[in-house]
Formats: C-alpha cells, structure tokens, sequence
C-alpha cells in the first residue's frame, strides 16, 4: 500500500469512529485479522472482532475516538490517539458508573491488501479503570 492509501485508510476510519459503526470498523480489518486490547484481549477474525467494537459502545455509547499522529512505515502504521468516554452500560461485569474518562495511547498495525492483518491497542488501562471507579488508587506518601 502507499503512503496515501494508508492515510485514506485511516481518515475513513476517523468517520467510521465518529458513526459508532461497529460492522465498518470490523470491515477495515482482514477476514482473520487479529486485534490485541488491554480491554478486550485478544480477538481473531471479523465476526469476533466487530463484537469487541459492539461491546465497547454498548459500554461507552458516547465514546469519541481522536487520532492525532499517524506514522508509516511500509505496510507498518503506528497511530497515537487520545480517547474519551462516559461509562454507562455494562463493563467487565460492572454496571454503568457514569462517570467519565479519557485515555491516550497507540495503535500499532499491519496492513496488506488495503486491510488491517493485526493491531495492538496500547493504553493506561489501569487509568481507565480509576476514572470510571472500578479501582481506587492508594495516595501517595509524602
């Protein structure tokens, strides 16, 4: 793929994101493509990989996803992003805190064939799950 073949990859991405379109998300990827998340594990194939997206807005239906830096190199894509939430549906066995968060990290990719082959999610998890009151973290000492 080319340089602006991957940005235009990931610039209908941005849309599909803003759309909450779980099954358009789930089409970028390759039919057994993989993702690996700190909030969803790992997901093979398409099918499993659009049940991660569902999940995520069925949790966090006002989640707004902000790609900032794309870098490529090749067929290899590193994105950072920023991303920010409020948690009301079920999440890990939790029922919605409604309370906000915002995360910030990067996405590392693989791409063939105009489709994403593999993605790893990399993120504060921990951060995630203080903001939205599932862990408390201890203060520090002085």
């Amino acid at each position: 793929m080319t340089r602006q073949e991957i940005l235009s990859v990931f610039a209908d991405r941005q849309a599909r994101w803003n759309a909450h379109d779980a099954d358009a998300l789930a089409a970028d990827h390759a039919p057994e493509g993989s993702v690996q998340s700190p909030m969803h594990g790992t997901r093979r194939g398409r099918h499993a990989i659009a049940g991660s997206y569902r999940a995520l807005f069925d949790a966090f239906p006002d989640w707004q996803f902000m790609s900032d830096d794309v870098i490529i190199d090749g067929d290899r894509v590193a994105q950072a992003f920023s991303a920010e939430a409020t948690h009301v549906g079920d999440f890990m066995g939790l029922a919605g805190t409604n309370r906000r968060f915002r995360i910030q990290g990067v996405r590392i990719y693989d791409m063939a064939g105009g489709l994403i082959q593999s993605e790893r999610r990399l993120y504060d998890f921990t951060s995630l799950l203080i903001q939205i009151g599932v862990l408390r973290s201890k203060p520090a000492k002085d």
